[in-house]
């Protein structure tokens, strides 16, 4: 018999909730000042001309206007471009 309790595991203790992260707003489509555009953890898109990022990372419109995304290559660290989508409110 043991005398030491062994090392037990929980498999059933995944209860976050989703962070609802993702694209609000499709290319071609109205928008006002200051609604969400884009939730994102870190910058994977980037943020044009009449919009702005907040504290973290989510796109917002700085203006009202129509949602256009545009692909643009940027430098990295290693001297390296890399294609990054770039969000302008037109």
């Amino acid at each position: 018999m043991s005398k030491v309790k062994g090392q037990g595991s929980s498999k059933n203790n995944h209860k976050t909730a989703g962070k609802r992260l993702g694209v609000k707003l499709t290319d071609g489509q109205q928008i006002f000042k200051g609604q969400i555009i884009i939730r994102q953890v870190g910058l994977t898109k980037r943020a044009g001309v009449g919009t702005y990022v907040s504290r973290n990372f989510t796109i917002h419109a700085a203006k009202d206007g129509v949602v256009r995304y545009k692909k643009k290559r940027f430098m990295r660290f290693n001297k390296r471009t890399a294609p990054r989508t770039v969000v302008n409110v037109e």
